[in-house]
């Protein structure tokens, strides 16, 4: 056992937590992300699985261990709305205030809004994707890593 380790965060991810360097992006996706598929087309092939949890939760015990890239104008990526989508938005709001909570939260400058397929374009890119089971629509999250000082 570790000592100031969120219990939600599993080997397995803290492993892919540490071996991340300055830059790389690790995505948080909701239970409507085709999670399995964008992770197989990954360098990594990373693919996380974390049934039964939320991203909010999820979000929160990464940002204890994880630094948020102070280097680039915004550190984390929200998967814009679809043009004409009527969805309302309220998780973007918990994930503010969860980041805003955090000792990250001087690196916060606000969300880089990404549309949908240049999300998943970019999430390809990423080191690993993370599989919730978050049913808020909309609640896909990017966070790109910086360096601890």
């Amino acid at each position: 056992m570790l000592k100031n380790i969120p219990n939600i965060l599993s080997p397995e991810l803290l492993k892919i937590l540490m071996e991340m360097g300055h830059a790389d992006e690790i995505v948080i996706a909701d239970g409507n992300f085709p999670s399995a598929s964008i992770a197989a087309e990954t360098v990594s092939g990373n693919l996380i699985r974390m049934d039964g949890h939320g991203v909010p939760e999820v979000l929160e015990a990464i940002l204890k261990v994880f630094p948020l890239d102070p280097y680039v104008d915004k550190a984390v990526g929200l998967m814009e709305l679809v043009p004409g989508d009527t969805v309302k938005t309220p998780i973007w709001d918990e994930y503010r205030n969860i980041i805003k909570a955090s000792d990250e939260s001087k690196k916060f400058n606000d969300f880089e809004f990404i549309e949908r397929f240049a999300f998943y374009e970019r999430a390809k890119k990423a080191y690993a994707v993370i599989a919730t089971s978050e049913t808020a629509l909309y609640a896909n999250i990017i966070l790109k890593k910086g360096v601890v000082v």
